[in-house]
């Protein structure tokens, strides 16, 4: 063990420090890789894809798979930031797959569903 004297802010303080072997120290074991997300559905050619404009937690899914649509319909609903964000169709179509369900929470760019 050895003794110190420290100044800090004026004030002296003695502290006393225990010397240790390098075997002593043990280093902490790295940690496991993430996993890799999962690959998303293929898209038909001219699909439409809604993604998540920001990160957030899907309260309400209004549509199904197969359903129509017409431009501006709320798909589902998003809570960010203690906020309901509509999600709307970009245009008229058939919902081609839903990927999300009602209390999912989802990164910004998920896939929430596709429009044909």
């Amino acid at each position: 063990m050895k003794a110190y004297k420290v100044t800090v802010n004026g004030n002296v303080y003695e502290i006393t420090l225990e010397v240790i072997d390098k075997a002593d120290i043990k280093t902490p074991a790295a940690p496991a890789p993430a996993a890799a997300p999962a690959p998303a559905a293929p898209v038909a050619a001219g699909a439409t894809t809604i993604s998540a404009p920001m990160p957030g937690t899907i309260l309400k899914v209004n549509v199904a798979n197969g359903q129509a649509v017409k431009k501006g319909d709320v798909l589902m609903v998003l809570e960010a930031m203690k906020m309901e964000n509509e999600i709307m169709a970009p245009n008229d179509g058939t919902v081609a797959s839903v990927n999300i369900n009602a209390g999912s929470t989802v990164e910004a760019g998920t896939v929430l569903c596709t429009l044909a």
